[in-house]
């Protein structure tokens, strides 16, 4: 069920060509879609990139926030309007696709680390109401797809090295005859990290086929691989630490040599077929295998209590789905009918980080079995979409998505004294969606939408009951948001631009209420709300030169107040979180400024991006201060023993700035802050092979 099908964008030339979106399953022009969605072309994903982090090229789309961790172990840190910034490792409450594939789980919980950037033809990002229509945890979307056309075979060796002993190298093709075609990229990734205790290593695979013309219509097929062994987590410092040297890792990191391994292998195919001239049906299934092995850094006493799992985490999961769709094109009326099914089956063990007592003990090691269970989460989602077009000027969407989704775990660790801690629970919501488009000139168009979105809480939050101890936290409710949007858009000759203001009301939102053991769990909030506005202006401002100017303004507080727990051990919330306080890991403004320039026959591009303050956990008792940094980078293509290699260089952080790029919300040892990087270096080549 691939987000995206095409766009044009335009460098060097006076007038901006339309883009192309399918934020409503089909394609359309972006100023004829009710939603705020921004396209990121293959170019600008590349040019001068290091292209490993999808924080490169997202950060000039308003709305969203990508933290940079510098932490290879725990991912990225994204949030759309403030949906996925409790997350205190992967990416949650925002839906992410490859090719079509999902990349989050069925509760809601996913990575972005195999994302192929080096064959990304387009990203695109979908904002507000009709994010819901993709199912649960869709505070927004973000979806790539790959290179996968016919054409003249391209072969490119590509890579770059620079600060911090970072380099990556690899191999790109595409290419095909016609109803053929593939693409492929892979390659390594390797990086001493900017802080101690944060080396990583990322080996990438990613392949594409398609028969264009089978029996059975376009088929396409996609193999993702992800292999990252003993990434190193420096995890995060506290105000003290940070300030007095942002380059090292916490002491227990050391201590106990906390480092994750993270093993991932995804299949896709998707089937366009013609049921008759104007309906067709749209088949995706996908399965996959990802397994963790992840060293925490629990103290060994808190270990060593009855019923805890240990601080070493090592689960296997298989999953799967498929999606089945029916498109139908009715004179002014296109809709959409499908069913989404998909299932997650884990097999989660638990073992001490420590082996020996005494003198004789040794850390950072896996100890004895503390925890064996079987997990389960199914989901099944029938859905309507329908667009109307009525005359040249108005356009009326609406769409409708029943979730459903089930979690069960089973507990095989009952010895001793050790509880039975099996559970399950059921989750579903009615979710409409509906909008309106209408377009006074040809050029220029305004929207109003609405929709219901609805967030179940991930496995890991239903892990341990309320009061902190172990077993399924049947009391966990899902939170539900109610959604209003509206925009202006305009597409006229050199300049795009858009705006969107927004007001989002959401109830039972999840929020840590106690941390113990080196656990925490979660309850829920009466009511959370988030208001704001959007804005970006893409001007090409002459044949050689552009700007882009993308910010937002967000307000996103608790609208109740409730209690929640202060530092380890704490079983019983005392402490009060007052109405109105900010939701923590969401800056209220941001902006992203981008000059491009061409000299000659080279290009060069400067960003200045801005962020304010972040603050740390529900209380609001500490923030990270607000920063801008400025990157420069210079790219250009030569001639060359026959080829035409394309070179590049960049500055990050260019004034030096200290800053803590991310912090880990609610982080229960106040180990919230997680420094960015100083002024770094990067040197890079893409050179095809002809």
């Amino acid at each position: 069920m691939s987000l995206i099908l095409s766009a044009g964008v335009a460098q060097a030339q006076t007038t901006l060509e339309p883009v192309v979106v399918t934020a409503t399953r089909s394609e359309r022009l972006q100023l004829d879609v009710p939603a705020a969605v921004d396209l990121i072309d293959g170019e600008q994903i590349r040019d001068g990139q290091l292209r490993v982090n999808l924080s490169e090229s997202l950060q000039r789309v308003p709305g969203i926030v990508v933290l940079n961790r510098q932490n290879y172990a725990q991912d990225l840190q994204i949030s759309i309007r403030g949906f996925g910034s409790r997350a205190s490792f992967g990416v949650r409450g925002v839906r992410l696709y490859v090719d079509g594939v999902p990349a989050t789980f069925p509760d809601g919980q996913g990575q972005v680390s195999h994302f192929p950037l080096n064959l990304a033809e387009r990203i695109e990002v979908l904002r507000g109401p009709f994010s819901a229509l993709y199912g649960n945890s869709s505070g927004g979307v973000i979806a790539l797809t790959t290179t996968l056309k016919p054409q003249e075979s391209r072969f490119e060796l590509h890579g770059a090295a620079g600060s911090d002993g970072t380099w990556r190298a690899g191999l790109s093709a595409r290419g095909g005859v016609d109803p053929y075609a593939f693409s492929l990229d892979t390659g390594r990734f390797e990086t001493d990290g900017a802080r101690a205790h944060s080396r990583a290593q990322r080996d990438t695979l990613n392949l594409r086929v398609a028969f264009l013309d089978s029996p059975l219509g376009r088929v396409r097929l996609s193999l993702n691989s992800l292999a990252m062994p003993d990434a190193q987590d420096p995890l995060g410092l506290t105000r003290a630490q940070w300030q007095d040297d942002p380059s090292q890792a916490s002491p227990v990191a050391l201590q106990f040599n906390t480092r994750k391994s993270t093993r991932q292998s995804t299949l896709g195919a998707e089937l366009q077929s013609a049921l008759a001239p104007n309906t067709t049906l749209t088949t995706a299934l996908w399965v996959g295998k990802r397994g963790v092995t992840q060293y925490q850094s629990i103290p060994t006493a808190t270990q060593a209590t009855e019923n805890h799992p240990g601080g070493v985490i090592d689960f296997d999961r298989s999953f799967g789905g498929a999606d089945l769709r029916a498109s139908v094109e009715a004179g002014a009326v296109t809709a959409h009918v499908g069913l989404t099914a998909e299932r997650l089956d884990e097999d989660r063990r638990g073992f001490e980080n420590y082996t020996g007592t005494g003198s004789s003990q040794v850390l950072g090691v896996q100890g004895a079995p503390r925890r064996d269970e079987r997990n389960r989460i199914e989901t099944l989602d029938p859905y309507l979409q329908a667009e109307a077009r009525l005359g040249e000027r108005w356009r009326l969407h609406a769409g409708v998505r029943r979730a459903q989704v089930k979690f069960r775990s089973t507990d095989l660790f009952i010895v001793g004294n050790n509880l039975d801690d099996s559970g399950d629970a059921n989750y579903s919501a009615l979710n409409p969606t509906a909008g309106v488009v209408f377009r006074p000139t040809p050029t220029t168009s305004v929207y109003a939408s609405y929709g219901r979105g609805f967030e179940t809480p991930t496995l890991n939050e239903l892990a341990y009951r309320a009061d902190g101890s172990a077993g399924f936290n049947r009391d966990l409710r899902a939170a539900r948001s109610n959604n209003i949007e509206l925009g202006a858009k305009a597409a006229a000759g050199p300049l795009r631009a858009n705006v969107a203001v927004f007001s989002v009301r959401t109830t039972d939102d999840i929020v840590v209420r106690t941390n113990a053991g080196g656990r925490s769990a979660f309850a829920n909030a009466a009511r959370t709300r988030r208001d704001g506005v959007e804005a970006a202006v893409d001007w090409q401002v002459a044949p050689r030169s552009s700007l882009l100017v993308s910010a937002a303004v967000l307000r996103a507080r608790f609208d109740t107040a409730f209690l929640t727990c202060g530092p380890p051990p704490c079983v019983t919330p005392t402490l009060p979180v007052a109405a109105d306080n900010r939701l923590p890991g969401v800056p209220e403004r941001t902006l992203f400024t981008q000059l491009r320039h061409r000299f000659g026959a080279s290009d060069l591009t400067l960003d200045w991006r801005l962020q304010s303050a972040l603050f740390v956990d529900d209380r609001n008792t500490d923030r990270a201060p607000s920063y801008g940094v400025v990157s420069l980078a210079i790219a250009r293509t030569v001639e060359l023993a026959g080829s035409r290699p394309r070179l590049f260089a960049r500055v990050d952080n260019l004034l030096d700035r200290r800053y803590a790029g991310s912090v880990i919300v609610n982080e229960g040892n106040r180990r919230f802050f997680e420094p960015g990087p100083g002024r770094s270096f990067l040197a890079g080549i893409d050179w095809p092979l002809q």
